[in-house]
């Protein structure tokens, strides 16, 4: 049995049962940051405040959404944004985060594709990020449900066709995840408790084990330096802060992360009192309505190039390229050949990738929104296939890549 001593204060008492003194050195004061680093590795800091930010303004939202068929459109719509004393903050703060946060995702995808975090050491890193983003995607979509508009109703019909796999016709697999033959009672309940429940918890959890695959490799820098983090530390400790790279999570970067995400957060109140409609789909303000389709469906815009990549191919090819885009960003670390970690502007071919990719995804996304007539049709196609090309070309262009 471990030895225990009278305790001298409330924090002694703590620290001989939970290590808290432990605990603060390896997760704060001792976990080391690169100081050349630039503001986008705050984004990770943003991300978690806006997840805090959705975490709270869902819960109030939870105490007066009815998940039934016929009650769920008024209890958003009528009971929480006028019944509700700020009710209608609580659905923008909720609407505007669950947009920007993917925003934010992106920005930090694109960094750590830009800086290659994501090479020989940190596969982790980049691995439990990519399931965060998975799993945001399941949040967003289950959430998207339970308005239950009219784009709620025929969205979830799409996407949940999708499973039937083309001309596999696996209908009865669409049927199991729905509960019924459409969207109906059974699909209100299960993707509400997926909402409010199941992601919530694999997303906490994915948050933890990013956060601790980053704790060996250590965060990577903009100029690709093989940083000495203990040499580094131990100057630190010893009082030499002019002169070591690194610099301790707890205060000393923190209060960098704090800087912007206080210029983040004007930027999102920003939105959330003047511009939250660019986060609510007009269509969603009508109810759900299984016998009247919509004129043209689309997903929200964090989808949009996802299903470009599908809607422009017949069935079987469509849903092949709409897997293929789903499952190639986790393979990156492994095709990506080069022995490299450096930013992109030094890497020969791999920056004319990496911005082909960027503006891409961009046009997919543009074209995503629009409906499938001439041109937007053809540029839709031709994006899609660049998309898949530019993967395929990825391991080539950088297996013969110099070292830098």
């Amino acid at each position: 049995m471990a030895h225990f001593t009278k305790a001298t204060s409330l924090h002694d008492w703590l620290n001989q049962r939970l290590a808290v003194d432990t605990l603060r050195r390896v997760l704060a004061t001792e976990y080391w940051i690169p100081k050349n680093i630039n503001f986008l590795w705050a984004m990770g800091m943003v991300l978690a405040i806006t997840f805090a930010l959705l975490l709270v303004s869902g819960i109030f939202l939870l105490m007066y959404y009815q998940p039934n068929v016929d009650l769920a459109f008024d209890s958003v719509n009528y009971t929480i944004m006028q019944e509700v004393g700020y009710g209608w903050l609580w659905r923008h703060v909720h609407g505007v985060a669950a947009s920007v946060v993917f925003l934010i995702i992106y920005i930090h995808m694109f960094t750590g594709i830009y800086y290659g975090s994501y090479k020989k050491g940190r596969e982790m890193i980049w691995i439990s990020g990519m399931l965060l983003f998975v799993a945001f995607s399941a949040e967003a979509f289950s959430g998207y449900m339970l308005p239950w508009g009219q784009m709620s109703y025929w969205a979830g019909m799409v996407i949940t066709n999708l499973f039937a796999g083309g001309s596999l016709h696996a209908d009865g697999l669409v049927e199991w995840i729905r509960g019924d033959y459409v969207p109906a009672q059974a699909f209100l309940n299960r993707f509400f408790m997926l909402h409010v429940l199941l992601i919530p918890l694999a997303i906490i959890g994915l948050i933890g084990l990013h956060f601790g695959a980053l704790r060996i490799p250590h965060v990577n820098n903009q100029d690709g330096e093989e940083i000495d983090f203990e040499a580094e530390a131990a100057k630190y400790k010893a009082g030499d802060k002019r002169s070591s790279k690194v610099i301790a999570f707890v205060n000393d970067f923190m209060s960098k992360d704090m800087m912007v995400v206080g210029i983040y957060l004007i930027f999102f109140f920003y939105l959330v009192f003047f511009h939250y409609d660019f986060a609510m789909d007009p269509v969603n303000f009508d109810p759900a309505n299984g016998l009247k389709t919509p004129t043209h469906i689309y997903p929200e815009w964090y989808f949009l190039w996802s299903y470009e990549i599908l809607r422009p191919f017949s069935t079987n090819v469509g849903l092949i390229a709409f897997a293929f885009a789903q499952v190639i960003f986790f393979l990156l670390p492994f095709l990506d050949r080069s022995p490299n970690a450096v930013p992109a502007s030094r890497r020969g071919l791999f920056k004319y990738w990496f911005w082909a990719m960027l503006i891409d995804m961009i046009i997919l996304t543009a074209m995503g929104k629009v409906p499938p007539v001439e041109p937007f049709g053809t540029i839709g196609f031709y994006a899609a296939l660049t998309f898949i090309g530019l993967w395929i070309a990825l391991p080539f262009i950088t297996m013969f890549e110099k070292k830098a």
